[in-house]
């Protein structure tokens, strides 16, 4: 009896949905990750991309998401400790 051979790419996504319905996302994404090989130099990448920005760019960019826009404060977002 022959059997019709499923391609990869389906079965991947049966598996995936498999390992996420018995070990939840998370640690079907740790299992994968096994697996994958990264690519590039993060490290130089990230140089590269946050360059020219300051720590003050960054909180700017925060405060501008925030709902609330109240200016976070330096001391790790504890008002009034010193």
């Amino acid at each position: 009896m022959k059997t019709q051979a499923k391609p990869l790419s389906e079965i991947n996504s049966q598996a995936i949905r498999l390992l996420s319905e018995k070990l939840g996302v998370p640690d079907t994404f740790r299992f994968v990750n096994q697996f994958t090989i990264g690519h590039g130099d993060y490290t130089a990448e990230r140089d590269t991309m946050f360059r020219d920005v300051t720590l003050d760019d960054i909180v700017s960019a925060i405060e501008k998401k925030r709902p609330s826009h109240k200016p976070l404060s330096r001391n790790g977002g504890r008002r009034g400790v010193k």
